[in-house]
């Protein structure tokens, strides 16, 4: 009982205590004619965003919340590709890393040793200013793929896919993700499959297969409503399609090589915490190496491979807030740069930015480790 009451006065001092700063600093503020609240999010942004792959944002018009909303968008979107691409790098160095090839081993360990020494931030300047902005073409003479790809010192620019009407891409849509489910119900049949039979079944390459004839199928039933806008070079840039910015591809591409260098080194531990017995017992089975590899050896390394790949899934996506220093549009260029700036809002627009980053790693973290309690190898 008494542990309960001291836990309990402990948590209110604390609320208390933030409660005082709270206040402390807003009547700071207002004596220094700086008023704090959240009426200026409904105001209209005086400033233009450059990219929005899925919310769109008109110049004069979209207000801060659309700003904020557009920040998270683009956060959630960099982190996503580059948690999926490290984490592929990732396992591919650290196998790597294992290889009896002398020459693979070695280039790994240089991969590794020289990514994980160097800041991630000069990383992400040499890519872009030192390696990809030099080296690209200036968009009057874009590298071109049958006249529908671009790609130039600018970005790269591909087709768009445009409905004639929303209620077709939301048929498509769901067609789409039908399949996807469907997908999970093939991999769970397949697994118990498995267990019967000692059969394998292609989940993966079926999956995929039908998630596109899915998609087909939904085009032809809502009659081929889908159209493309070709990008088309003007008097000074591209124009039309979706454009994908240099900043963007460089700030992906840093995080993704800096963060696989240390999923590689995660990956090689879990792979070396597995018996060796383990990898003698499959081979006098007659697995080839392959095999032992992704029926043995892995699924045991998850259990070590995963706790400490977690943190590096929260480091890629808080590390995205260095993509200020080559100007791309994440949540804490536009947000807590450019709309601070113009609205000196700080106390508000501070708080919001870490509740954001708060409540990403939260989902990462609980997605993560629910994957990690589910790949467990269960004892007797």
């Amino acid at each position: 009982m008494l542990g309960v009451i001291s836990q309990v006065l402990i948590a209110g001092a604390l609320i208390g205590f933030l409660t005082w700063i709270y206040f402390n600093t807003v009547e700071n503020l207002n004596q220094r004619g700086i008023p704090t609240g959240f009426g200026f999010l409904n105001q209209v942004a005086p400033f233009k965003v450059g990219f929005s792959p899925f919310l769109d944002f008109e110049l004069g018009v979209s207000s801060y919340w659309r700003v904020f909303f557009i920040g998270v968008q683009n956060t959630i979107f960099v982190s996503i590709l580059g948690i999926i691409a490290a984490t592929i790098l990732g396992f591919l160095v650290g196998i790597m890393r294992l290889s009896p090839n002398w020459i693979v081993s070695r280039t790994a360990m240089v991969y590794i040793e020289i990514l994980r020494n160097i800041p991630l931030l000069l990383q992400i300047l040499f890519w872009n200013f030192a390696v990809f902005l030099p080296s690209l073409p200036l968009p009057k003479a874009s590298m071109t793929f049958l006249d529908t790809i671009f790609l130039n010192n600018r970005g790269l620019y591909i087709p768009k896919i445009i409905a004639e009407n929303q209620t077709s891409g939301l048929i498509i849509i769901a067609f789409i993700v039908a399949a996807i489910i469907g997908t999970f119900f093939l991999r769970k049949w397949a697994k118990q499959r498995h267990d019967l039979t000692g059969k394998r079944f292609p989940v993966y390459i079926t999956g995929f297969f039908g998630i596109i004839a899915a998609g087909f199928i939904g085009i032809v039933v809502t009659g081929f409503p889908l159209s493309l806008e070709l990008p088309r070079l003007g008097r000074f840039n591209l124009a039309g399609g979706i454009e994908f910015p240099l900043p963007l591809f460089s700030l992906w591409f840093a995080l993704t090589t800096y963060t696989s260098a240390f999923i590689a080194e995660n990956v090689r531990g879990g792979i070396q915490s597995v018996a060796k017995g383990q990898t003698e017992a499959s081979s006098a089975l007659g697995l080839k190496r392959g095999h032992t590899l992704n029926l043995v050896v892995i699924p045991q390394a998850m259990r070590v491979i995963i706790p400490p790949t977690i943190s590096q899934y929260l480091n890629l996506t808080k590390n995205s807030s260095l993509a200020v220093a080559v100007a791309f549009e994440e949540l804490f260029a536009i947000w807590s740069g450019i709309s601070l700036n113009q609205t000196g809002q700080a106390l508000v627009i501070i708080a919001m930015t870490f509740l954001v980053y708060q409540i990403l790693s939260i989902i990462i973290s609980g997605g993560a480790n629910y994957y990690n309690k589910r790949s467990q190898i269960v004892g007797r």
